[in-house]
C-alpha cells in the first residue's frame, strides 16, 4: 500500500496578486512570442453589462481609467494599416435557452443569463468607436471569442498571425479568448491597460498566469509603437 502522505510544493509568498504580477513582469521567465507579420485587434465583451458600473454595478467594472480611450487608439491605428478589427459582445435569446449549462449557476436579474439581445446590457459602450462598415461584430455565447463564432476563420482568411486580445472580463472571457488564440496557433498579446476584472486579485493573478503561458502581455504604448513602425 503506497504511502500518501506529502507535503504540498506549492510556493507560498506573503505578496499580492498585483506584486506578483509585477515581479514577473519585471523578469519575465519566458522568451515572448512578439508580433508577427499581420495583428487582429479582439475587443471582447465592451459591453454595457460590463463596462458602465453607473448603471450595471452588480456586473460591471473598471480597472484602468482610460480603457476605452487606449482600445479605441489601438483599434485606430490597426484599421490605418488594414489590420482587422474585432468587437464581440454577450447575448441570449428571451427564455435563456441557447445559454446551456453555463447558464445554470444563477437566475437572478443581473445573472449572466438575462443579458438578452437588444438589451441595455447587451449594448456597446457608447464610447466604443466601432467602425460598423469595416469592423467585424459579433455576439457570442460562450466565454471565449472564438468559440462557435466566425473568428477563427475570419483570421486566417486575412493572413493574421498575431492577435491582439482587449477587454473583460481579465480572469473569465480575455483569458478564454487568449488561450484558444495560442491554442489555434496565434501569436498572442494581452495589452495591460485594455483589460479589466472585477476584483484586483482576480485581474493581476490572471495577467501573471496569461504572461507566463499563454500571451505577451505588453503595454497598450507598445502596440501603438509597432504599429506606427509598420
Amino acid at each position: 500500500m503506497s504511502d500518501l502522505s506529502f507535503e504540498p510544493t506549492m510556493i507560498r509568498e506573503n505578496k499580492t496578486a498585483r506584486e506578483l504580477f509585477e515581479a514577473v513582469k519585471a523578469n519575465p521567465a519566458r522568451a515572448r512570442f512578439g508580433f508577427g507579420q499581420k495583428l487582429a485587434v479582439v475587443n471582447v465583451d465592451f459591453q454595457q453589462a460590463y463596462t458602465r458600473p453607473d448603471l450595471f454595478p452588480k456586473t460591471a467594472y473598471v480597472t484602468h481609467p482610460d480603457q476605452i480611450g487606449f482600445t479605441n487608439r489601438i483599434s485606430a491605428a490597426a484599421r490605418a494599416k488594414d489590420m482587422p478589427v474585432i468587437w464581440s459582445h454577450v447575448a441570449y435569446k428571451a427564455d435563456a435557452a441557447d445559454a446551456g449549462v453555463w447558464g445554470t449557476r444563477t437566475d437572478t436579474p443581473d445573472s449572466l443569463q438575462n443579458i438578452k439581445y437588444d438589451s441595455e446590457r447587451h449594448a456597446f459602450d457608447p464610447r466604443c468607436e466601432i467602425h460598423e462598415t469595416t469592423d467585424l461584430i459579433y455576439t457570442k455565447r460562450m466565454p471565449s471569442a472564438f468559440f462557435e463564432t466566425p473568428l477563427n476563420s475570419y483570421l486566417r482568411w486575412h493572413k493574421v498571425d498575431t492577435v491582439l486580445v482587449t477587454g473583460g472580463s481579465t480572469s473569465g472571457c480575455v483569458r478564454a479568448t487568449a488561450v484558444d488564440s495560442l491554442s489555434y496557433g496565434f501569436r498572442t498579446i494581452v495589452a495591460e491597460e485594455c483589460v479589466a476584472d472585477k476584483h484586483e486579485s482576480y485581474h493581476y493573478a490572471n495577467l501573471t498566469d496569461l504572461q507566463l503561458k499563454y500571451a505577451d502581455v505588453v503595454s497598450a504604448q507598445e502596440v501603438l509603437d509597432w504599429l506606427a513602425a509598420r
